[in-house]
């Protein structure tokens, strides 16, 4: 039986820089840091959030490094691995690995995209080729490219292949997957407004962009739902919904970054070809995180 990499609320973490575009290593401890002191239960570093696309494979591979050493076993480290190069993905799985990370998270080819029958050779190889569980990654709104829940199904059998990020939006495709899939594969929410549903289908947990600003709930959302307790989770659900929102409401990374940013974090800017909000969006946010007591 595959034991889930972990259960609740993982952070997808962002990558701050430094005004002159250098990762600021000294700021990513300080997040870690209150990340693992405000409920975390996982850390996924170079992924979307973390703007992973504009990381060199030097930055990429050090703030993985960074990451493990920094959290120290506290909690498990997810490190982003996936690429539209199969080889490529596999060159970075590997020097994860040997850096010591608790799993893989593996986005779907983009651009090149490949078929259903292309996406199963590609994560069986890299899976045939690793020690390191494996969850997919599927975000179709970024890669034109979407897992099918048969495509999970078969590769849910595969010893390495541990479970999947869905942030494809439909409940219905992912309960179909739960329903194929072997009962060891752990499904996570890939979107923050959709962790009650998902849970409630079967779902492990989510990796989240609102854990960057608000840690403890997400958490919260997602041991109430592990707890069987659905009405809180619901509560806590929609109660944070408006923020959850608020997150997304330009391309992400963009709003958390400012979000985090009004919280007095060190985040940085973002890497062209994103850039800050307008001011009309910054203002809205401001409100928001006002509201929720996250800013005065």
């Amino acid at each position: 039986m595959k034991q889930p990499i972990f259960t609740g609320a993982g952070v997808a973490i962002i990558t701050p820089f430094t005004q002159d575009g250098k990762v600021n290593y000294p700021a990513l401890q300080a997040i870690l840091e209150y990340q693992i002191a405000h409920g975390t239960d996982a850390v996924v570093i170079c992924g979307t959030t973390g703007e992973s696309a504009t990381l060199s494979h030097e930055e990429h591979t050090e703030a993985i490094r960074f990451t493990v050493e920094t959290v120290a076993g506290r909690i498990p480290v997810i490190a982003g691995t996936g690429s539209n190069d199969t080889a490529y993905a596999l060159e970075l799985s590997n020097e994860a690995e040997k850096i010591g990370v608790e799993g893989l998270l593996m986005v779907t080819p983009y651009y090149n995209k490949t078929s259903q029958e292309g996406l199963y050779r590609h994560y069986t190889y890299l899976a045939d080729r690793v020690s390191t569980p494996i969850i997919i990654y599927n975000v179709p709104s970024r890669t034109g490219c979407n897992v099918e829940p048969e495509t999970y199904a078969a590769l849910s059998k595969h010893k390495m292949i541990y479970g999947a990020k869905e942030a494809g939006g439909n409940i219905s495709a992912i309960a179909k997957t739960i329903a194929l899939c072997e009962k060891d594969f752990s499904v996570y929410s890939g979107n923050d407004d959709q962790i009650t549903a998902i849970m409630a289908l079967g779902g492990k947990g989510v990796i989240s962009v609102l854990s960057n600003v608000a840690p403890q709930a997400a958490h919260d959302i997602a041991a109430a739902a592990l707890a069987g307790d659905f009405e809180e989770s619901r509560r806590l659900q929609l109660e944070y919904l408006e923020l959850c929102n608020a997150m997304f409401m330009d391309v992400n990374p963009i709003p958390v970054k400012q979000a985090m940013r009004m919280m007095g974090f060190d985040a940085g800017p973002l890497r062209m070809p994103l850039c800050d909000m307008t001011a009309a969006k910054t203002e809205k946010l401001q409100g928001i995180m006002q509201k929720y007591g996250l800013v005065k």
